[in-house]
């Protein structure tokens, strides 16, 4: 036993414990995803699972947890129009919310999933506890610790000591290291028409630190809601969508903070939307910033409406004015924006020289919908790669949603508007001509 007992001392010493294998080793397929009714069939898991990750990222509505009303008009709870009087989303209890991801949790696929790859994640405004809510909600403290409860976090975290959700995350060896950041834009965040902060100061200091601090090949931030796109300029005052645009103070900062810090493979993953989209801004940063926004694992445009519909759907998201869309032969329909059911994938080909980076949306069956493919070297802090932005020109990737000539910016409100107009006028008119036919017609009675 004495003779033994130096060299367990040794054993522990030269191997490590299965936690630290686990980030030392190397990461090459990353799946992520948002939107997820737990109420719903999850069918999506099996080809999340078929990709074979090794690591999957939450981005928020992992759970549905807060309460609609129906959508009322008139009535004793009117929840939309000029005589609204009562909200449409409403909390549930904690009891209630509990359920639902236990729910959540113990889908088949999920559950298997689970078993071969670490998950890990953060929350967006529905598992938050309230549509569209921010630090004002009453709530967020229980809902924290359910979320964290859900995604297996420790006890000891440091996710349960701090006011917010947000960590970060060092996989693989030297040279081949890969850092996801996840943010929280609930906890702190100002009301939606402030343009005041949205990750709050606490939570921006410890984003500098994690910028600033160890290197890494690439650096995956993972945010709940849009970071490049502003769909919201485009088709206001039709639908309006949470993105950082609407903070555009915020954005700013965000982007000058990724290019201080010359920080390398910076790219950004967001859900929220109910569809996917990969953008792409080249006036943020030394080098293009991806977000690849995957929503949803369930919530999608295209099972919101008829299948009818779906082509005008698709019609409607190609009228659509955009400067940060991708457009490539590799995306469907050759603009890189989904309205089906799908999830994200990163896919990193270490042994490829240079190493190779691809961004995937993939459907409910698996098959690649749209994908971007480059080096990772063109995400390096390079004047080579720097693009400055040109006053009163249009760039591509650069230009901003707002800076758009206003017909553009507006041209689906005016179809919209325009189609009403024509269809309100084409009853004016037909109704009319019905009683002037009306009239002849009783004018003809009478005098015979």
């Amino acid at each position: 036993m004495a003779a033994t007992f130096p060299l367990l001392i040794l054993l522990l010493v030269l191997v490590p414990p299965p936690s630290a294998r686990a980030a030392d080793a190397v990461v090459s397929r990353i799946a992520f995803g948002s939107c997820a009714n737990q109420s719903a069939p999850q069918p999506i898991w099996d080809a999340v699972a078929g990709f074979d990750p090794q690591l999957f990222v939450w981005l928020g509505d992992n759970v549905y947890g807060d309460n609609k009303r129906p959508f009322r008009v008139f009535g004793k709870e009117r929840t939309v129009g000029p005589w609204k009087n009562v909200p449409r989303f409403y909390p549930s209890t904690e009891e209630e919310l509990r359920r639902r991801y236990q729910l959540g949790k113990a889908k088949p696929g999920y559950a298997r999933l689970r078993e071969k790859a670490q998950v890990i994640g953060t929350w967006d405004d529905h598992d938050y506890g309230l549509n569209d809510a921010g630090k004002e909600f009453s709530g967020k403290v229980f809902t924290q610790r359910l979320l964290l409860d859900f995604l297996d976090e420790a006890e000891d975290s440091k996710r349960r000591k701090q006011a917010g959700v947000y960590a970060s995350y060092m996989f693989g060896p030297e040279g081949k290291r890969v850092k996801v950041i996840l943010l929280d834009t609930r906890y702190h965040r100002d009301p939606l028409l402030s343009d005041g902060t949205i990750l709050g100061d606490p939570q921006w200091q410890w984003l500098e630190r994690e910028l600033h601090g160890a290197q890494s090949e690439i650096t995956i931030i993972g945010s709940s809601i849009q970071v490049v796109s502003n769909l919201s300029a485009t088709i206001g005052p039709l639908f309006y969508v949470e993105s950082w645009a609407r903070f555009p103070r915020e954005r700013e900062r965000l982007y000058r903070l990724i290019d201080s810090s010359k920080r390398t493979g910076v790219i950004f993953i967001s859900g929220d939307v109910h569809f996917g989209e990969i953008a792409r801004f080249d006036c943020g940063a030394q080098y293009p910033l991806y977000d690849v926004t995957s929503s949803g694992l369930t919530q999608s445009v295209d099972n919101a409406v008829p299948a009818v519909f779906r082509p005008l759907m698709r019609l409607l998201a190609v009228l659509t004015p955009t400067t940060m869309r991708v457009l490539s032969p590799n995306c469907l329909y050759k603009s890189c924006t989904t309205g089906q059911p799908n999830f994200g994938a990163i896919e990193i080909d270490w042994n490829a020289v240079p190493p190779r980076i691809k961004l995937e949306l993939r459907d409910a069956e698996g098959r690649t919908v749209h994908s971007v493919e480059f080096p990772i070297s063109e995400l390096q802090p390079s004047g080579a790669h720097a693009i400055k932005k040109q006053a009163h020109a249009y760039q591509r990737h650069c230009t901003l949603e707002t800076e758009l000539p206003w017909l553009t910016r507006y041209r689906l409100a005016l179809l919209f508007f325009g189609i009403i107009a024509a269809f309100v006028i084409a009853v004016v008119l037909l109704a009319i001509a019905c009683l002037s036919n009306i009239c002849m017609c009783s004018k003809k009675t009478k005098k015979e």
